[in-house]
């Protein structure tokens, strides 16, 4: 019978042979492995050193793993928590790079090509005033008045007749534009232009008679932005937000509003005046003045008319009483 004791002769059982065995195998198992770990880890702290400017001592990644593994860290970890950091810079990096490439301009100037590849943002807006189209014509010509019911316009400031100074706020930053009217027909539409440090806008603004009572306005407006904070609000769409919004300010501002407004009824074509407030004013009176006149002649030609009927009608009645006697 096979037992765990020395047989006679003093040799080793097979018990104890297997025992050994298994304990060599495990020993050897175990060097393999530490090999192995002692392989990865220099084969990391090489690269690291490498990518750390050949393990000169500087600020790279080499002395934050050494803290890591100062702390306790184990040291494979710590040399797997630091390339991971590493890789998220890269990634970091690489969507910024992105980013730049997208949006032109990118590289942090104040202002960037307009022309090429610049996207612009196209604004279409439409709201009906429940007043007369000349109100609120007249009411759209006194831009002066904007930032005092307006959210996004802070200042406005007329040059002369066709041009103005505008400081408008769009989200959290704030632009100046200078604006020069090229085209104004009272009561039909006003198109301008303008330029600023920031990106150049084109408008066009017209007013449309739906009811006597009832006025369309219809806004279009091109914006092309310049700079890598115009852009980016350009990509979420702030200045056609910010548009519509004040539209519907201008909307509440004129149907409540207790007084009239003279307005600006002067008349521009490629950019210059060709018509004054002034002149327009004064045809407009001279006009109802001549209307007034022509009016009172008709009133009074048919008052005489009715009062010659009323004479004849009695000298017929006189003739009829003085037959029937």
């Amino acid at each position: 019978m096979v037992t765990g004791r020395n047989n006679a002769g003093g040799e080793p059982t097979p018990v104890k042979i297997l025992r050994k065995e298994i304990g060599r195998y495990l020993g050897a198992q175990m060097q393999r492995a530490a090999r192995k770990a002692g392989t990865r880890l220099s084969d990391a702290t090489a690269r690291l050193a490498e990518e750390d400017g050949g393990g000169d001592g500087g600020g790279g990644a080499i002395p934050k793993i050494g803290s890591r593994i100062l702390h306790g860290e184990n040291p494979l970890k710590a040399v797997a928590a630091e390339k991971v950091s590493e890789k998220a810079e890269a990634a970091k990096s690489a969507i910024t790079d992105k980013a730049k490439e997208v949006l032109p301009g990118g590289d942090g100037s104040a202002t960037g090509d307009q022309s090429g590849d610049t996207k612009a943002t196209n604004i279409i807006e439409m709201i009906d005033v429940g007043v007369p189209l000349r109100t609120a014509y007249d009411h759209w010509t006194e831009f002066e008045t904007f930032s005092g019911f307006t959210k996004g316009v802070q200042e406005a400031e007329r040059g002369d007749d066709a041009t103005s100074e505008w400081t408008v706020k769009v989200g959290p930053s704030t632009r100046q534009w200078k604006a020069t009217v090229q085209e104004q027909l009272p009561d039909d539409r006003i198109v301008w232009t303008s330029e600023g440090a920031m990106g150049t806008t084109q408008g066009a603004v017209s007013f449309h008679e739906i009811t006597p009572t009832l006025t369309r306005i219809v806004l279009v407006m091109v914006y092309y932005p310049s700079g890598v904070m115009e852009k980016t609000g350009n990509v979420w769409r702030a200045q056609g937000r910010r548009v519509r919004l004040d539209l519907k300010h201008f909307q509440r501002f004129v149907t409540f509003a207790d007084e009239e407004a003279e307005g600006w009824r002067g008349e521009i074509r490629g950019g210059e005046v060709v018509r004054t407030h002034e002149d327009a004013m004064a045809d407009e009176e001279g006009e109802a003045k001549e209307g007034g006149e022509e009016e009172g002649r008709e009133e009074e030609g048919g008052e005489k008319e009715g009062g010659g009927g009323k004479r004849k009608g009695g000298k017929g009645k006189g003739k009829g009483e003085k037959e029937k006697e």
